[in-house]
């Protein structure tokens, strides 16, 4: 797919007897958009800080654009923005002045798009960052990752704190950084905007990367939901291969399917169905298959990575 944006290769990260990152093997390429999930604590912003150079790997090297995380991070810098979900800044400054620090930083600004930038997300440049919401400190520094143009985006939970229309600006500005071949790295816990954005998306767990491939090829992780309603009584569908978690009400029955859907067909077309609604699984769900109940008990953990 051509230049590769991120290279990890046994990427590790050990606190005491604590696994934060296991030998992760990850390759993104340049222009791709790729989501990094996982519950609190999985080592999803272990990775971020590896991949800026942050910390130092217990084992393992980290690349971005064949430039080493560790060695030239100064260099590999330069390419890229980085935008975490929570915003540290300088409460005496204002929007303006910090944008125009952060921009001389960084060495490149789109003036035009920032200043389009600062309309679209409805902030007040004029104000100091400590009368700023929570919500406008992030809308700040997301102005000042997307106006630099950089050809990585290293995305860190990017909408906490916006609301509803400034999570839709906000996709808005992906897709446009996606048609500019910039590369985006994008670890969040909202699935549908994972689902809404990324051409990839990772799973990580416990340290770990188990899953990571497009929507497509990740719709095993979780069965097809299948509902028919019948004219009179419902067949037993439980026995019909690759079928599972059957819920009858009435004359209608509700399914769950893995494989073919061809030997269920079969009995629903001998049964007197008149109506048949089916669906493939939503990311969340994907996620949940994957996890389980014992998501839920990892999610309220603090995050320890």
């Amino acid at each position: 797919m051509g230049t590769t944006a991120i290279r990890t290769e046994g990427l590790s990260k050990q606190y005491g007897a604590v696994n934060a990152l296991r030998d992760l093997d990850l390759v993104v390429a340049e222009g791709e958009v790729v989501g990094y999930l996982g519950p609190n604590g999985a080592g999803k912003t272990t990775t971020i800080r590896l991949l800026l150079g942050l910390i130092q790997p217990t084992a393992g090297r980290a690349e971005i654009f064949g430039l080493d995380c560790q060695r030239q991070a100064v260099e590999a810098h330069r390419r890229l923005a980085y935008v975490a979900g929570e915003a540290s800044l300088w409460p005496s400054l204002t929007g303006a002045e910090t944008l125009h620090l952060l921009g001389r930083i960084q060495g490149r600004v789109d003036a035009a798009y920032r200043d389009e930038l600062i309309h679209r997300f409805d902030l007040d440049p004029a104000m100091k960052v400590r009368a700023y919401s929570k919500g406008n400190r992030q809308k700040l520094i997301l102005i000042a990752a997307l106006m630099s143009r950089p050809d990585l985006l290293v995305l860190d939970e990017p909408t906490s704190g916006l609301d509803p229309l400034m999570k839709q600006a906000f996709r808005r500005c992906i897709h446009e950084a996606r048609e500019r071949n910039q590369t985006v790295f994008l670890s969040s816990h909202i699935l549908s905007e994972v689902e809404a954005l990324c051409d990839r998306v990772g799973i990580l767990r416990e340290g770990v990367l188990v899953e990571m491939g497009t929507l497509a090829e990740m719709r095993h992780l979780s069965a097809l939901t299948v509902e028919a309603t019948f004219d009179g009584s419902v067949p037993d569908l439980s026995r019909v291969p690759g079928v599972s978690s059957v819920e009858t009400v009435g004359h209608v029955a509700r399914c769950q399917v893995h494989g073919t859907v061809e030997p269920l067909l079969k009995v629903l077309a001998a049964s007197g169905v008149h109506e048949l609604l089916s669906r493939e699984p939503s990311l969340e769900e994907l996620f949940l298959a994957h996890y389980g109940a014992s998501s839920e008990s990892e999610g309220a953990a603090a995050d320890a990575s």
